[in-house]
C-alpha cells in the first residue's frame, strides 16, 4: 500500500513561500508545538511565532519561520497562512 502524504501550502501575506507534498509538518501554535501526519483530524489553530519544519517524502527537511497567522488542516491538506513567513 502506498504511503499517504500531506499537501502543504505555506503562504505569507504578500506571497506564496512554499508548496508541495510532505510526510510530516511540525509547527508552533499559541498552545504549543503540533505534529501533523496524513489522516489528521480537521483543525484550525492560531500560529505561534517560530519554526515550521516540513519533512518531505524523500526524508529531506525544509525549515521556515512563520508568525502572525493560523494553520488549517483538512483532507490531508495543511495550509499555513502567516503575516510573515520565509524559508530558513
Amino acid at each position: 500500500m502506498a504511503e499517504k502524504n500531506l499537501r502543504v501550502e505555506l503562504v505569507a501575506a504578500d506571497r506564496a513561500v512554499w508548496s508541495g507534498d510532505a510526510k510530516m509538518v511540525v509547527a508552533k501554535t499559541v498552545e504549543g508545538e503540533i505534529g501533523l501526519l496524513a489522516g489528521h483530524e480537521p483543525m484550525l489553530a492560531i500560529l505561534g511565532s517560530g519554526e515550521v519544519r516540513i519533512t518531505l517524502p524523500t526524508g529531506e527537511s525544509i525549515k521556515a519561520t512563520a508568525a502572525d497567522g493560523f494553520i488549517s488542516v483538512e483532507h490531508d491538506v495543511v495550509t499555513i497562512f502567516a503575516g510573515q513567513a520565509q524559508l530558513a
